[in-house]
């Protein structure tokens, strides 16, 4: 596949004008971002690969979006089978409590999804 380049002069230098085909302004969330990292420090000819084929943030938003679903439901049923403290009468109890059982998810998560 032949494609005309065009160039754009930069001081002495000519640089490819090159433009991404797909445009979004779709923000990238924490897991995504987490992704993006360990792809490009663990794994740099699949991340180069990934950019250059401009499938490296769709891959990152479905990674993104699976997680933070995948976090609300090990968190929902984490609740069921161990129920918190009180809210109203421990609130320390309960937002510490809380934060732990989001803490084993997000770990859950981060190994299943982000870093494998």
């Amino acid at each position: 596949m032949v494609q005309n380049l065009t160039y754009v002069r930069c001081g002495d230098y000519l640089i490819p004008d090159i433009r991404l085909s797909r445009v979004n302004d779709k923000p990238l969330g924490k897991y995504g971002r987490m992704r993006r990292a360990f792809l490009a420090e663990n794994n740099p000819m699949l991340y180069n690969d990934m950019v250059l084929t401009e499938t490296l943030f769709p891959h990152l938003w479905e990674i993104d979006e699976t997680a933070h679903r995948r976090v609300e439901q090990m968190m929902t049923e984490l609740l069921e089978k161990n129920p918190a403290p009180d809210k109203a009468t421990q609130q320390f109890a309960w937002v510490r409590y809380v934060n732990s059982l989001k803490a084993q998810a997000e770990e859950i998560v981060n190994a299943e999804l982000i870093f494998c």
